[in-house]
This record gives C-alpha cells, structure tokens and sequence, in this order.
C-alpha cells in the first residue's frame, strides 16, 4: 500500500512536492530550539520592531550586519558600515530541551553578545521572529496532526458502529452528529472555549484546544465511515464471514473498517488545514495559546496594530505566510492522494 501510494506521487509533481515541504516544515518544528539562535521569550526593548539582519561574507566567514537606531519613534535603524559579528555555528547558546526531553544547549548558529541576528526582524518587545516562527510551528502543526487522529479514530469508531449495528445505535449516532453539523462551527469553537475557561497554563491550553477542535471535526468523518460501512457489509467477502461464524466484532475490526483506510487517509490529509486554521482564529481572537507559548495565530493576533501596517513591518506578517503555504501544501497532497487511492479520481493519462 505505502510502496503503492510513494509511486503515484511520484507521477504527480505537485503532490511529491508538498510531501516533501511537510516534511521538511514537521522536521523544522521538530528541532526548532536546535535551530533558533535564541528563546522566543527573549526580550530586548532597545531593539523593538528591528528589521531582518543583513547576511554579508567578510573576512573569510558569514557574518551578520549591525545597526544602529536612528529614530525610535518609527524604529528607523541604519546599517552600521564595515561593522559585522561572525556566525558561530554549532555553538552554545540559551539552555533548551530537545523534544521537551533532552536537555542541550546546542544551536545551529549564534552570535557573540552584544551582537544580535534577528534573520526575520522583531516584534514590539524585541523578540525574534525567526525564533517564534519555528517555536510557534511546533504548536500549529502539532495541533493538527494530533486533532487528526483523535478526530479520524472518533469517526472511525462512530461511523463504523453505527453502520454495522444499525437500529438504535445507528439513529443515536446520526442524530449526534446531524446536531454538531447544523451548529456554526465558529460560534460553537467560541462557546465551547469560553465554557472551559479563558485562562490555562501552555500545556493545557494546547490539550484543550486539541479536544475542543477534534470534538467539532469528527461528525462529517463518522457519516461518510457509516456510509461506506453500510455499502460493504453487503459485500461477497462480509457475507462469506457471517456464514463462517465469525463474531461481529471480528467483521467489523477486521473486514470492515480497514477497507475505509484509503478515504481516511485522503480525508484526515485535509482535515488538517481546517485545525491548523482553528488554532490560528482562536489565537488570533485571544483565546487559543498564551504568552509566554508561541503559536503562529498568536503571532498574527499580535501584529494587528495599525502601526504595524503604516511602517511596513512585514516581518510581523510572515506566520500568516507560513500558514497559507501549508494549508495549499496539504491540500495539494490531499489532492493526489485521493488520485492516488481512488481510480474514480484518476484523470485520463494519469
């Protein structure tokens, strides 16, 4: 199936190319503090809104430009000429634990203090961009891949059950999941955050908006399950196992719902878009992760000022860049898979 699935991406360019750039985006959010040459928390209030640092070869090594602030009051800094601080790379800089488990201190580049790199500029408290952009991946990314999983095996299970059982369990079931599909699911996303508390440490706001956006997502996924599951069960295959004797759970685990695989692989592949635009709307309204985490709606929701827009801080806007780039790239990847693992899909020559 795998070996199947990796040679039909490979005869679609787009799709090959979107595995690829989710890869390389999980694995950057993977090693974030082994890639940042800081902590997101860092402040330095003598450098606010400072634009992204210039990269020059002097001296026989990479260096970074350094400014001088010229005009607080519309954070205007000029290039200080013939002055650099080389890049030190593997070096060691602030304390951090690698996958939240291992303690290092190793970065991949860094410079010596009082000099600074801001590579995507700072935000109004002299934070780097750059730093919080790949911290803040961990948590968008994080929360879309781990809602889609609670959210697929939610439908999995529902669907599944209401379909091979049919009667009651099955009217129950629909009838759930007509109820969570007629309510907007904004208002409830809102409601249901506001009804658990506004205010939660970083871990558990993390866990709550990951249950909060698995519980909204799983109805559409148990009524496309319990359709497909009512179609099989009447297969040759489903009936030859009922005539053998084979207990129901047996059918169900083991005929039934591996054969729905393939949709919810093309169907968790993008379902994931929808959490990661989730996070950032709650974020971005204040009610999705807190400082001191960093996520990339919270980032967006923070450069809302006006002044942000009047002075052309574009830095600030790169989490929404980043957050466009990867919803096209999973749904680009959803659409070959679909390709992929449904002839109907197939498109002549393909």
């Amino acid at each position: 199936m795998a070996a199947d699935l990796l040679r039909a991406l490979l005869r679609r360019p787009a799709g090959m190319i979107s595995a690829f750039l989710l890869l390389f985006l999980y694995g950057v959010a993977a090693f974030a503090p082994f890639l940042s040459p800081t902590i997101p928390s860092a402040q330095d209030l003598q450098r606010t809104y400072h634009p992204p640092t210039s990269l020059i070869w002097q001296n026989g090594r990479l260096c970074v430009r350094l400014y001088r602030l010229v005009d607080p009051s519309i954070a205007n800094y000029e290039p200080l000429q013939g002055q650099a601080a080389p890049l030190h790379w593997f070096s060691k800089g602030p304390d951090y634990k690698l996958f939240g488990l291992v303690p290092s201190a190793l970065h991949l580049f860094t410079v010596d203090a009082p000099a600074y790199v801001y590579l995507l500029g700072s935000d109004a408290t002299g934070r780097d961009v750059f730093t919080r952009l790949l911290y803040g991946s961990g948590i968008s990314l994080g929360i879309g891949l781990i809602g889609v999983v609670l959210t697929s095996f939610l439908g999995l299970t529902v669907g599944g059950l209401a379909g091979y059982l049919g009667g009651w369990a099955d009217s129950l079931a629909m009838r759930l999941t007509e109820f969570l599909m007629a309510v907007p699911g904004l208002y409830l996303l809102l409601a249901l955050r506001a009804a658990l508390s506004s205010r939660f440490p970083s871990d558990a706001t993390f866990l709550l908006i990951v249950v909060i956006l698995s519980a909204l997502g799983w109805a559409g996924t148990a009524r496309v399950i319990r359709g497909l599951v009512l179609s099989l069960r009447e297969r040759p295959f489903i009936l030859a196992a009922n005539i053998l004797g084979q207990r129901p759970w047996t059918i169900l685990f083991r005929h039934l719902l591996p054969n729905t695989f393939s949709y919810l692989l093309v169907a968790a592949t993008l379902s994931v878009p929808g959490y990661i635009l989730g996070e950032a709307a709650l974020s971005f309204l204040g009610l999705g992760i807190q400082e001191p985490s960093s996520s990339w709606g919270l980032m967006l929701g923070q450069a809302q000022d006006i002044k942000i827009f009047m002075l052309n801080f574009w830095w600030l806007l790169t989490p929404g860049a980043a957050i466009i780039l990867t919803v096209i790239a999973f749904n680009l990847l959803g659409d070959a898979l679909r390709d992929a693992v449904d002839p109907r899909f197939r498109l002549p020559g393909k």
